[in-house]
């Protein structure tokens, strides 16, 4: 892994996970105690913050460091569609020990 990599994974999760916060980046940049036109750029990539920074970003995502740095973290679409897939899983599961239940244990 390069550093640009590096650089484009950090931004991306960044983006990511302050979008399922539902935070826009002037409220985030606020919460993180960053300005606006840094954020926008480590979310493109551009810059990359140090680590007393990156700490703070952590902090106010909620996240430890190193989540800001996994590469197969799920955008907020792709949540979407796993909780969705895995509620009709919970629902069929359920659905099917109560009808266990009915037959076999009362």
């Amino acid at each position: 892994m390069n550093g640009q990599s590096i650089k484009d994974t950090l931004g991306r999760n960044i983006k990511i996970l302050r979008a399922r916060r539902g935070l826009s980046q002037a409220d985030f940049a606020e919460k993180a105690d960053i300005s606006i036109t840094f954020l926008s750029n480590i979310e493109r990539g551009n810059k990359f913050p140090q680590p007393d920074m990156l700490s703070k970003i952590a902090t106010a995502l909620g996240v430890d460091v190193n989540e800001l740095f996994v590469k197969e973290i799920i955008s907020c679409k792709d949540n979407k569609i796993f909780y969705h897939f895995s509620e009709d899983i919970t629902e069929n599961v359920s659905k099917a020990m109560e009808e266990v239940i009915k037959r076999y244990i009362v």
